[in-house]
């Protein structure tokens, strides 16, 4: 009898475990994924990937120093030796990593402006790499109709700078584009690449206390990751690239 391929969901930036990233797992986790988690944190990368696995799901937790190109490749590496291709294969993945500036422009310093370059854009450049050199492995067959799924989670900054977005609006353009340039480069070798614009604020722990009493005006993000695994989901004559996510009672 042929040993059964579990779906891995690799996603990379968790944060505290309370936004997006988490959300996402906590998703594929009950869709019956088995998710690797990334992020530079290790306290909350443990206490997600304990959480993930009280619940019946499976889940690792994968420390990385800093989102440098060689730290993506070790990591992968690790992945691959936590959960073996004779085992898994690894079919989702999301770049949840991001670096804000919010400051006038002539407050901006050159520091700023390298790290979210070096942030937005190249750490996202090392990890679609190292993702769709997996997805390339994955084999096409009538459970998995398609190589795997490849996420950006964006942002309004995605499509228009403002007053004080200088240094965030262009790793949030670069990393966009790069979406774009590998959805339109992978399509034909069935990975879809989808870029989710985030237009407005994700109601995590701060944001839900500073609302207080009033009706939160953002999105969740247990809502994200439902359209995150909707994507996943899709069947690849009519994928989404751009998905634009808002809530219905915009306040900005």
């Amino acid at each position: 009898m042929a040993a059964v391929i579990r779906p891995l969901f690799v996603v990379a930036g968790v944060g505290n475990a309370a936004g997006t990233g988490a959300a996402a797992a906590r998703a594929f986790s009950k869709a019956g994924y088995s998710v690797a988690l990334i992020a530079r944190g290790q306290a909350s990368l443990n206490a997600l990937s304990e959480e993930i696995k009280s619940t019946g799901g499976e889940a690792a937790p994968f420390c990385m120093p800093s989102y440098t190109p060689g730290n993506f490749s070790s990591v992968f590496a690790s992945i691959s030796s936590q959960f073996p291709a004779s085992q898994y294969s690894m079919r989702a993945a999301l770049f949840n990593i991001g670096y804000g500036v919010w400051k006038p422009f002539l407050e901006v310093t050159p520091e700023e402006v390298q790290e979210s370059l070096d942030t937005n854009v190249a750490a996202a450049f090392s990890f679609s790499r190292e993702t769709i050199l997996k997805f390339k492995e994955n084999r096409i067959d009538a459970q998995n109709p398609n190589r795997g799924t490849l996420i950006f989670t964006g942002a309004t900054a995605s499509m228009r700078g403002n007053t004080r977005t200088s240094a965030f609006s262009i790793g949030k353009f670069g990393a966009r584009a790069l979406s774009q340039s590998l959805a339109k480069e992978f399509g034909k070798d069935d990975i879809h690449v989808a870029h989710a614009i985030i237009d407005g604020q994700i109601m995590t722990g701060a944001a839900l206390a500073r609302a207080g009493d009033n009706p939160p005006s953002g999105l969740s993000p247990d809502s994200i990751a439902q359209s995150y695994l909707y994507l996943a989901n899709q069947e690849k004559s009519a994928w989404t690239w751009e998905l634009d996510l808002r809530p219905a009672h915009e306040r900005w």
